[in-house]
Protein backbone atom coordinates (compact mmCIF):
# COMPACT_ATOMS: atom_id res chain seq x y z
CA UNK A 1 0.00 0.00 0.00
CA UNK A 2 1.37 3.49 -0.89
CA UNK A 3 1.64 6.37 0.85
CA UNK A 4 -1.73 8.12 -0.22
CA UNK A 5 -3.85 4.81 0.10
CA UNK A 6 -2.35 4.37 3.74
CA UNK A 7 -3.52 7.91 4.93
CA UNK A 8 -6.68 7.60 2.59
CA UNK A 9 -8.72 6.03 5.82
CA UNK A 10 -9.65 8.35 8.14
CA UNK A 11 -8.44 6.66 11.62
CA UNK A 12 -5.10 6.51 9.67
CA UNK A 13 -5.42 10.24 9.36
CA UNK A 14 -5.79 10.82 12.83
CA UNK A 15 -3.15 8.90 13.82
CA UNK A 16 -1.14 11.15 11.70
CA UNK A 17 -2.12 14.43 13.26
CA UNK A 18 -1.82 12.38 16.38
CA UNK A 19 1.99 11.44 16.49
CA UNK A 20 2.98 14.51 14.53
CA UNK A 21 3.63 16.22 18.04
CA UNK A 22 5.65 13.45 19.19
CA UNK A 23 6.45 9.75 19.34
CA UNK A 24 3.45 7.95 21.06
CA UNK A 25 2.96 4.24 22.39
CA UNK A 26 0.32 1.93 20.82
CA UNK A 27 -1.72 2.72 24.07
CA UNK A 28 -1.97 6.22 23.86
CA UNK A 29 -3.13 6.03 20.56
CA UNK A 30 -5.43 3.72 21.11
CA UNK A 31 -7.25 5.79 23.39
CA UNK A 32 -8.11 8.58 21.29
CA UNK A 33 -10.13 5.94 19.45
CA UNK A 34 -13.43 4.48 20.67
CA UNK A 35 -12.48 1.61 18.20
CA UNK A 36 -10.72 -1.66 19.58
CA UNK A 37 -7.05 -1.91 20.09
CA UNK A 38 -6.30 -4.63 18.19
CA UNK A 39 -8.09 -1.99 15.06
CA UNK A 40 -5.77 0.60 15.95
CA UNK A 41 -2.82 -2.17 15.93
CA UNK A 42 -3.60 -3.05 12.51
CA UNK A 43 -3.93 1.04 11.41
CA UNK A 44 -0.67 1.18 12.79
CA UNK A 45 0.60 -1.67 11.02
CA UNK A 46 -0.27 0.14 8.19
CA UNK A 47 1.22 3.00 8.17
CA UNK A 48 4.16 1.45 9.54
CA UNK A 49 3.93 -0.82 6.20
CA UNK A 50 3.54 2.33 3.91
CA UNK A 51 6.64 3.76 5.49
CA UNK A 52 4.34 6.74 6.91
CA UNK A 53 5.47 5.90 10.56
CA UNK A 54 8.57 4.69 12.56
CA UNK A 55 8.02 2.64 15.13
CA UNK A 56 10.80 1.70 17.87
CA UNK A 57 10.86 -0.73 20.83
CA UNK A 58 11.57 0.52 24.38
CA UNK A 59 11.28 -2.10 26.99
CA UNK A 60 7.74 -3.78 26.44
CA UNK A 61 6.50 -0.40 24.54
CA UNK A 62 6.21 -0.01 20.58
CA UNK A 63 6.61 4.20 20.32
CA UNK A 64 5.42 5.06 16.97
CA UNK A 65 6.08 8.59 15.34
CA UNK A 66 5.89 10.39 11.72
CA UNK A 67 8.31 9.53 8.86
CA UNK A 68 9.12 13.31 7.73
CA UNK A 69 10.13 11.75 4.52
CA UNK A 70 6.34 10.90 4.08
CA UNK A 71 5.12 14.07 4.12
CA UNK A 72 7.76 15.60 1.20
CA UNK A 73 6.59 12.86 -0.93
CA UNK A 74 2.70 13.72 -0.59
CA UNK A 75 3.67 17.35 -1.29
CA UNK A 76 5.58 16.25 -4.11
CA UNK A 77 2.55 14.36 -5.55
CA UNK A 78 0.12 17.26 -4.79
CA UNK A 79 2.24 19.85 -6.67
CA UNK A 80 2.42 17.64 -9.57
CA UNK A 81 -0.95 17.38 -9.70
CA UNK A 82 -1.40 20.99 -8.73
CA UNK A 83 0.12 22.14 -11.94
CA UNK A 84 -1.30 19.78 -14.17
CA UNK A 85 -4.74 20.82 -13.03
CA UNK A 86 -2.85 24.72 -13.45
CA UNK A 87 -2.45 24.10 -16.88
CA UNK A 88 -5.68 22.30 -18.31
CA UNK A 89 -7.36 25.25 -16.59
CA UNK A 90 -5.12 27.89 -18.28
CA UNK A 91 -5.82 25.76 -21.41
CA UNK A 92 -10.02 26.02 -21.23
CA UNK A 93 -9.70 29.72 -20.40
CA UNK A 94 -7.69 30.56 -23.38
CA UNK A 95 -10.12 28.37 -25.70
CA UNK A 96 -13.11 30.12 -24.11
CA UNK A 97 -11.77 33.26 -24.69
CA UNK A 98 -11.22 32.64 -28.07
CA UNK A 99 -14.91 31.72 -29.19
CA UNK A 100 -15.37 35.70 -27.48
CA UNK A 101 -13.59 37.18 -29.75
Amino acid sequence: MDVLEAIGEKNRRRIVELVVASELSAGDIAQHFETSRPAVSQHLSVLVGAGVLRVRQEGRRRLYSLDPTMLSDVENWLEKQRRRWEQALDALEYEMGKDHE
